[in-house]
């Protein structure tokens, strides 16, 4: 058997969440610096409300970031279960740190297949992944050291390669904050659809924020970009054994918050699962 990529493994190892109590889970992230990455609390929230489902998968979520998440800590998942259908199940699961510190706070809804009618948007135009620059590269403009500081940046268990020629960053007055990259896991996943779903929920906070921070130029010290809220569909039982092309475009901002739309497609074009988050960003202090 193959040794799992490290990156893979980090990802697997917290997603293993310890179970506490009836209903209630331990989570550790083994980031031991920088701010806590909020791709980890969605992806260990829908581990932990999986685990309390016997019936469906899922098919949306909608959480809260409410606080700057500490890298270094534990987090304790609360789940409530506040539906058990016959077509489908809700529950609610509350993130802390510290005891009493809410960090995050997200719903869900889990449901069985069943027939009814079909459409979706086609995929947008996208250039294969194959032979594309990953996409930290097409963001990295600079000296070797800036470009090695970003690569380390975005290191992770999913693979991210641009889905643009020459990038996706473009003046503001040329055309809104769009972004369009492939994403695959660097090896193979467990064949768990709470994992799936997962690895889909780490994946979707990847870039978010960085679709309107890339184009304002908002990676230098001194500012501040953050997830406020995230929220995901699944229109299918959720599987990522191959690239997902993940567009994303950003329709509007005010008052330091930006929306983001994002779409995931598989290769063949089929739409699996619809993202939207609103992001916080203050740009760097002018010093006088």
């Amino acid at each position: 058997m193959a040794e799992t990529n490290p990156s893979l493994a980090h990802l697997l190892r917290v997603l293993d969440l310890k179970r506490t109590g009836t209903d209630q889970f331990d989570g550790v992230t083994e980031q031991d610096e920088g701010r806590l990455f909020g791709g980890i609390v969605l992806g260990q929230t829908i581990i932990a409300a999986g685990r309390t489902v016997e019936r469906g998968t899922i098919h949306s979520m909608h959480g809260y970031f409410l606080r700057a998440g500490r890298p270094a800590k534990p987090i304790a998942y609360r789940v409530e279960r506040i539906r058990d259908g016959r077509n489908f199940t809700g529950r609610r699961v509350s993130a802390y740190q510290d005891g009493s510190d809410m960090i995050f706070e997200a719903s869900f809804s889990y449901t069985s297949e069943e027939e009814g009618f079909s459409y979706q948007e086609p995929m947008p135009r996208a250039v294969g992944p194959e032979g594309q620059p990953e996409w930290w590269q097409t963001i990295a403009p600079g000296p070797d050291q800036q470009r090695e500081r970003v690569r380390r940046q975005w290191t992770n268990p999913i693979e991210i390669r641009s889905g643009e020629e020459g990038g996706s960053r473009r003046p503001i007055e040329e055309r809104l904050p769009h972004r369009a990259v492939w994403g695959r896991p660097v090896g193979e996943l467990p064949d768990d659809p709470n994992v799936h779903a997962a690895a889909i929920a780490y994946f979707s906070d990847s870039g978010m924020v960085a679709t309107v921070a890339t184009v304002f130029g908002m990676w230098q010290p001194g500012g501040a970009t953050a997830s406020l809220d995230h929220s995901i569909w699944w229109h299918h039982a959720p599987r990522f054994d191959d690239w997902l092309l993940y567009s994303t475009d950003s329709p509007v901002a005010r008052a330091a918050r930006g929306l983001t739309w994002g779409s995931m497609y598989t290769r063949d074009g089929v739409r699996v699962v619809s993202v939207a988050q609103e992001g916080l960003f203050r740009r760097p202090a002018v010093k006088p």
